[in-house]
């Protein structure tokens, strides 16, 4: 059996869960999402405990590869309806910089033309630094929503406008993300 889809998903009492037929929804103070998840497992909760038992009809292979996987997505809402989630890009290079134009970022890379990626329903976009002033100084933002999976797709399309390049270090990173720097060519004179 999996172990982490034997551990019940504990519900916050901010957290309203309901299940119909076979999707979970869940409300809390950062918005709602749901989930339909498939007929090899099974979703039940527990009023009483304030917990989601998340368990399997039989064990075949299938049933065993989303026994876990259900009960992570539904762990994932859980936490997001009640704390949300967050990502903090950093844009280095000079002259790069990011602003918000209406539903869209506008991101500024290097590139002859302005990139606008459009900003998905439900999550929020902080500038907290505009501009980048050197290679060592970043613009930053930070994306923002309760659902982890539309965070993380929206983070990665912005990673991938400009991906970091190991020489000078100019590109799109996430915070805390390390690049792996390369020398370079040595003076020819020597």
């Amino acid at each position: 059996m999996s172990r982490l889809g034997k551990k019940p998903v504990a519900v916050p009492d901010k957290v309203k869960v309901n299940i119909t037929g076979n999707t979970v929804a869940t409300e809390g103070p950062k918005g709602k999402l749901s989930l339909v998840y498939r007929p090899e497992v099974d979703v039940t909760f527990d009023a009483e405990n304030k917990v989601v038992v998340v368990s399997r009809k039989d064990d075949s292979r299938e049933a065993k590869s989303l026994h876990g996987l259900t009960r992570a997505l539904v762990a994932n809402m859980v936490e997001g309806v009640l704390n949300g989630y967050s990502k903090t890009i950093e844009i280095y290079g000079t002259g790069y910089g990011v602003k918000q134009e209406g539903q869209a970022v506008a991101l500024t890379v290097g590139y002859a033309n302005v990139v606008k990626l459009d900003i998905p329903q439900g999550v929020t976009v902080t500038i907290g630094v505009p501009q980048a002033k050197s290679n060592t100084q970043p613009a930053v933002f930070t994306i923002a929503g309760a659902d982890k999976q539309v965070i993380g797709e929206y983070a990665a399309r912005i990673h991938r406008v400009k991906k970091t390049e190991p020489y000078n270090g100019k590109g799109i990173r996430y915070q805390g993300e390390h690049i792996r720097r390369k020398v370079g060519k040595a003076l020819a004179g020597k």
